[in-house]
């Protein structure tokens, strides 16, 4: 079974193809995408002429289904056929996901058109926390807000997902491994009685970052609420933010509200503090020079990540590992160290040397350290492509 995955963007299409085998394993066939899209349609065709001219696929028809990494629907949240319901659920939320729901509302009805009666198929990254309590779900808005969905969603559903399911089989434990792969299709499989519970704490530092817990597999809270927008900073969007900062900003600065969404999205984050860059590797650099925005930008980071990480910590009632992922997260020894600074007392302690040498796959705890410590790549597509094989086979079955 081929299934093509799709990462749509206001101005951007980036695919994966993947081929799973009859025991279910996938393989990568093919990787790739454009930048400065402006016909959605146009980029699909492309894509399918480059993956035929490249032999991935003969035809059309080769393409068995399409998996979208969706962000945020309208009272609609899972891993769902992507048809007129999903459709309408990111056109619901397009105004809290600006950047990706329109984008994959027009990704969904141009493949439709390109590849009809294929199974087309919507992950929302939402997903993974639809079993969250509901204290960690709630702001303390009035009731009529929260029906209007103004509650913590959590995103990065795919790479904390991925997180749960590498961790567990790190750890040794293949039947939590397997609770995390029928997540969507049946819903948290009891647990074994007598097994001690499994506490992970994922951390996706990359463009934007998130936090999220897992206790069992099973998400129990995440840095992120009720948009991309919030928890750490990001690259270039504020994170957290009192809500008092907007109408204080608009008054002093004589800013209206388009200009002030703009600067918090375009302008905040990493970039915002540092002046520097949007792009961590250059403010590192600067940083390393002395210049003193820059490690201030690495500092809050570090700051809010601990935080994140010591609220979940304290959700978890300890922690068994903690997960490093995504392009900082891989690629950035010196921030993972900084992270789990003077932790020794809550049992986690770094090897300096492991951690100095890793960037794919590793532990880089030292030995006795009681929280273990892994690096673990990101791979989101993957996470896609497995479900929506897993989705078109149930409906196949049914």
């Amino acid at each position: 079974m081929n299934i093509l995955v799709a990462n749509l963007g206001s101005t951007s299409f980036k695919f994966r193809l993947f081929r799973f085998d009859g025991a279910g394993e996938a393989s990568l066939l093919a990787k790739g995408g454009y930048e400065r899209v402006s016909n959605q349609g146009q980029a699909i065709e492309d894509c399918l002429a480059e993956l035929r001219a490249a032999g991935h696929l003969r035809t059309t028809a080769d393409v068995h289904g399409v998996g979208f990494k969706a962000v945020l629907g309208k009272d609609l949240t899972g891993c769902v056929p992507a048809d007129d319901r999903a459709i309408a659920a990111l056109e619901g939320m397009r105004e809290i996901a600006p950047a990706h729901n329109p984008a994959y509302a027009e990704g969904i009805r141009r493949f439709r058109e390109k590849l009809p009666g294929v199974p087309l198929v919507a992950l929302f990254e939402t997903a993974f926390y639809q079993w969250l309590p509901a204290a960690a779900t709630r702001y303390a808005v009035p009731e009529a807000w929260y029906r209007a969905g103004v509650r913590r969603y959590g995103f990065h559903g795919a790479s904390h997902k991925f997180i749960a399911e590498r961790a567990a089989e790190l750890l040794g434990r293949d039947d939590i491994a397997e609770r995390v792969r029928g997540l969507y299709q049946a819903g948290p499989a009891p647990v074994a009685a007598g097994r001690p519970p499994l506490r992970v704490i994922s951390c996706h530092l990359g463009g934007s970052s998130s936090v999220a817990g897992m206790r069992d597999g099973v998400a129990v809270g995440s840095s992120m609420g009720l948009s991309p927008q919030s928890g750490l900073p990001h690259n270039n969007r504020v994170g957290d933010l009192d809500s008092a900062a907007v109408p204080f900003v608009m008054k002093t600065l004589g800013l209206s509200l388009a200009e002030t969404e703009r600067q918090m999205t375009k302008e905040g984050g990493l970039l915002g503090l540092s002046g520097v860059s949007n792009d961590l590797r250059d403010i590192r650099a600067a940083a390393e020079k002395g210049d003193a925005r820059a490690q201030l930008a690495l500092d809050v980071l570090v700051h809010s990540a601990r935080h994140w990480i010591g609220a979940l910590f304290f959700a978890l009632n300890g922690a068994d590992a903690l997960v490093f992922t995504a392009g900082i997260g891989e690629n950035n020894p010196g921030l993972r160290a900084a992270i789990c600074a003077d932790l020794d007392q809550l049992g986690l302690v770094l090897d300096p040397v492991k951690n100095a040498a890793t960037r794919a796959e590793g532990e880089i705890s030292a030995a006795g350290s009681k929280v273990r410590v892994f690096v673990i790549p990101a791979n989101e597509e993957l996470v896609v492509a497995r479900e929506t094989r897993r989705s078109i086979l149930a409906q196949q079955s049914n």
